[in-house]
């Protein structure tokens, strides 16, 4: 079997922990490009003895400690991320690995301590802190773009449940459009495929384009959009998620954009 049939199914995944991890694109990919380097170079990494997505993150994770990429340019980054890359190093990078990796990535916890090279008490620890961290944060105003009422109803539940509120849940393009104008939310959680044929990313562009704001997107196929070959999204919900997982990604989104306005 060869490297690149070794790793290629784990790549889009890499990719969603590096951008978390980092808080945009272009660093995060630098990272998982970095990483495809040190592979070719030195196969043994992937380990025998581990599985290759575990021997794959953990390789990235040494990386994330040994290597600085934080400060690479990134020209699609908007503007609620522009002062990140100044304060990346006053946060607490482990804990937010561990809690990344578990919550979203959905490894066990003796998975993500044999990724962080820790014991799983220390992993334990890492996840609380993020935990901690998480509910220290300040409520804020959530839009939902999402057409189907189930999946909306559990995103507002678990959007509510952490003590933000929400705003309005739009099923197309237009609905979306005209909430943001009249609510103006914090953060956006946003569907690809709407109702009416539209789409999500579109109903973004059209929002970005008047309001700068942190934006998840949810689909079923992040393969499709985690390709690293052009503007992808640093946030990305897989289908089925679960409240674990949304908890994650809308704590790291707010975290970063708190950062850029100065708030953190």
């Amino acid at each position: 079997m060869t490297l690149s049939s070794v790793v290629a199914p784990h790549l889009p995944y890499l990719r969603r922990y590096a951008r978390a991890l980092t808080g945009w694109q272009n660093s995060g990919d630098a990272y998982v490009a970095a990483l495809m380097e040190t592979l070719i170079a030195d196969p043994s990494l992937l380990k025998a003895k581990e599985s290759p997505k575990i021997s794959l993150f953990h390789a990235l994770s040494r990386l994330w400690g040994a290597i600085d990429i934080n400060k690479r340019s990134d020209a699609f980054r908007p503007g609620w991320e522009e002062t990140v890359q100044d304060r990346l190093a006053a946060i607490p990078g482990t804990p937010r690995q561990a809690f990344l990796l578990m919550a979203v990535e959905d490894f066990s916890l003796d998975d993500t301590a044999v990724i962080l090279g820790v014991s799983s008490q220390q992993a334990s620890a890492y996840y609380d802190e993020a935990n901690r961290q998480i509910s220290q944060m300040i409520a804020s105003d959530i839009l939902i773009i999402e057409d189907e009422p189930l999946i909306a109803m559990d995103l507002e539940e678990i959007v509510t449940s952490l003590g933000h509120n929400l705003v309005g849940v739009a099923r197309t393009r237009d609905e979306a459009v005209s909430i943001v104008a009249r609510r103006k939310p914090q953060l956006v959680l946003s569907d690809i495929q709407l109702a009416d044929g539209s789409s999500g990313i579109d109903a973004v562009n059209d929002i970005l384009r008047d309001q700068d704001v942190p934006v998840i997107f949810i689909t079923a196929f992040p393969e499709r959009l985690l390709t690293g070959m052009k503007a992808e999204p640093t946030f990305l919900i897989t289908k089925p998620f679960s409240p674990e997982m949304v908890k994650a990604l809308i704590a790291q989104a707010l975290f970063f954009d708190m950062k850029a306005a100065g708030k953190a």
